[in-house]
């Protein structure tokens, strides 16, 4: 059912504490590395979003019971990695190329074939980072664009060895790779440009995986006793909290505490872009949760000034990017966000459509071919704005309008639960103006 937000002007600060969704990337990883575990796994705090949700569906298509006692908790029956089964049916994405690319791992060391598809606009997303170098691996993959597109047609097992160079840091990329190291003889190493998120290192190693990491580059190979179920409680995602931390930090007056949000290193850009802008942001009550750092972030709002991002710390920050546009739309003076040329293949191209949606609301923007210029502080005027079916787009207008003259309308809004289901009601409780409605 499709739906759209509606957001007035803030008439007083946002306060008070809130947790927020379960970090979507661990979501993913946990289904699927339990899946590969000989035993049951138990997941809390899973993130009951359309796109997690799509690869409890392949795995189950994949012969292995996935239980949902609740809608944040999850029980996977996983029987080793040879446990998978060959589907009978196409293995359905739905709109998450987290799904699509990490699945495309363990398959290739499978001896079946499957067939991956998914929405128009995840088969109009790139795989051909993933899907060259698996063929390289020894898995034969067929599918639109020269295999570079879903449909994607893979038939695996009789995997060699891989030494892999990335040309762009991707977690994907090497997640799924990673995954296909267990199924091959060689080995797989990996080596990226720079540090990408890595939630599947820590998940992996936490389970018994045979991986080395050493500095920018990780190497694993095929694990000599099976992998360990795992018991796990998933960390607030911290791409969630990225949405509340910049509303705060725009409305005037703002003090709000974020509780028990992952805090890993490879995830913190946006928080460390908003300190450097001049963000009054803290963490407290720091606590370990299955190998991932968490803490509780605590926003007092501050005068922004513009910064330049660029480089090591756009890779940290690449999925907050369009909320921080929006921050620096508030900030005096220029912010410029450079090498953020991976931008242009997310759900959308999303230098083009965060640009083209905050011009409607009055935001001075140039575009460049790997990111952006904002100019501000500028005033912004609500006005009817496009999702583009981009989850992180809608939640980051839904941000604007919170400082934006009179009523923001964004349409397409119900693809906010990929990620942050619960979106309106959290921002609510914090003082935001905001109603979903049906459309």
């Amino acid at each position: 059912m499709s739906s759209l937000l509606r957001v007035r002007r803030a008439q007083s600060p946002l306060k008070g504490r809130v947790r927020v969704p379960g970090d979507k990337s661990i979501s993913h990883r946990a289904i699927l590395f339990a899946s590969l575990a000989e035993g049951v796994s138990e997941i809390e705090g899973f993130l009951d979003g359309a796109d997690c949700n799509a690869t409890c569906g392949v795995i189950r298509a994949l012969g292995i019971e996935v239980e949902a006692p609740s809608p944040t908790r999850r029980i996977v029956h996983g029987r080793g990695l040879e446990g998978w089964r060959k589907p009978t049916q196409v293995l359905d994405c739905a709109n998450s190329g987290t799904t699509l690319r990490l699945l495309l791992g363990p398959l290739a060391g499978r001896p079946f074939t499957a067939v991956l598809t998914g929405t128009p606009q995840l088969c109009s997303r790139p795989m051909g980072r993933v899907t060259v170098p698996l063929r390289e691996l020894g898995a034969e993959i067929t599918g639109a664009a020269e295999s570079t597109r879903a449909p994607l047609t893979i038939r695996g097992g009789a995997l060699s060895g891989l030494d892999h160079r990335s040309r762009v840091a991707s977690a994907q990329v090497k997640s799924c790779l990673l995954l296909a190291g267990l199924f091959a003889p060689g080995g797989v190493r990996v080596t990226e440009p720079a540090a990408s998120r890595d939630h599947t290192e820590i998940l992996l190693a936490s389970m018994g995986a045979p991986l080395v990491r050493a500095g920018l580059q990780v190497s694993i190979s095929p694990p000599t006793s099976p992998l360990r179920p795992i018991q796990l409680e998933v960390p607030g995602d911290p791409s969630s909290a990225a949405f509340l931390l910049v509303a705060a930090a725009i409305v005037a007056g703002s003090h709000v505490r974020l509780e028990r949000v992952g805090t890993n290193p490879t995830r913190s850009g946006l928080a460390a872009a908003l300190r450097s802008m001049g963000a009054d942001l803290v963490e407290s009550s720091s606590l370990d949760l299955s190998g991932e750092p968490t803490a509780d972030l605590v926003l007092r709002q501050a005068p922004l000034r513009g910064i330049r991002l660029a480089g090591a710390e756009i890779v940290r920050a690449i999925d907050e990017l369009p909320v921080f546009a929006v921050a620096a739309t508030q900030a005096e003076g220029e912010t410029v966000i450079a090498d953020a040329g991976e931008l242009r293949v997310k759900e959308t191209d999303r230098i083009a459509t965060t640009i083209s949606e905050l011009r409607k609301l009055g935001a001075e923007i140039e575009e460049r071919p790997d990111g952006m210029v904002i100019h501000g502080p500028t005033p912004l005027r609500g006005c009817d704005v496009e999702s583009h079916g981009d989850h992180r787009l809608a939640l980051a207008l839904a941000v604007a309008g919170l400082v934006a003259e009179g009523e923001t309308v964004i349409h397409g809004a119900e693809v906010t639960g990929d990620s942050f289901p619960g979106f309106a009601e959290t921002l609510a409780r914090l003082g935001g103006e905001i109603v979903e409605e049906s459309s």
